[in-house]
């Protein structure tokens, strides 16, 4: 049975670890390898999203660098559609459309395949995709993940994250619907 977001909400809150000064002083860092480790919650994150998007017509998931990877790609076989990365700048060997976006400090830039969509392309059809990511903080990679998706061409449905940093309101960067399981 799929958890009701409510009742994930919690269990990812009991288990995800959170580690004081890591990276550096003052930074509250939020640790997913215990989700991961925990076969349940694991199938159930995966669980939940699939519920969520089953019949939304998605034809690809795009994963974030790098954790938006592991939970897109569980995601993306759930559905049994393609998953697409988006990553840092010069980690993609083919043709790519790249957006810069905003750090504390300074700039950084995100990149996808041109032909990232091609397979629902050649059909003549609109990609439908869904964006994955681990930690919604500024809303910086995720809003330019969605630019990405258009330049090539897809239509972002929503984007889902584990956790979501409120302080930092991140959604207000965002161009896309959203959705976190755990607010902290």
């Amino acid at each position: 049975m799929t958890p009701t977001l409510q009742a994930l909400s919690a269990q990812l809150r009991e288990n995800l670890r959170e580690i004081p000064d890591y990276p550096k002083p003052g930074i509250l860092f939020y640790d997913i390898t215990t989700i991961l480790e925990n076969a349940s919650c694991l199938h159930n994150i995966i669980s939940f999203w699939h519920e969520r998007y089953k019949d939304e017509h998605i034809t690809h998931v795009v994963g974030i660098e790098s954790r938006g990877f592991i939970f897109g790609a569980a995601l993306a076989y759930a559905l049994g559609v393609g998953l697409v990365p988006v990553r840092k700048k010069g980690k993609l060997p083919y043709k790519t459309f790249s957006q810069d976006y905003a750090l504390e400090y300074g700039t950084d830039t995100l990149e996808i395949h041109q032909d990232a969509f091609a397979s629902t392309l050649a059909k003549g059809e609109k990609p439908r995709v869904v964006l994955v990511d681990d930690l919604l903080a500024t809303g910086g990679t995720a809003r330019a993940s969605v630019e990405l998706i258009k330049q090539a061409g897809g239509e972002c449905i929503e984007a889902c994250f584990l956790v979501r940093l409120l302080e930092l309101h991140g959604e207000k960067n965002l161009t896309t619907n959203f959705i976190a399981i755990l607010d902290c």
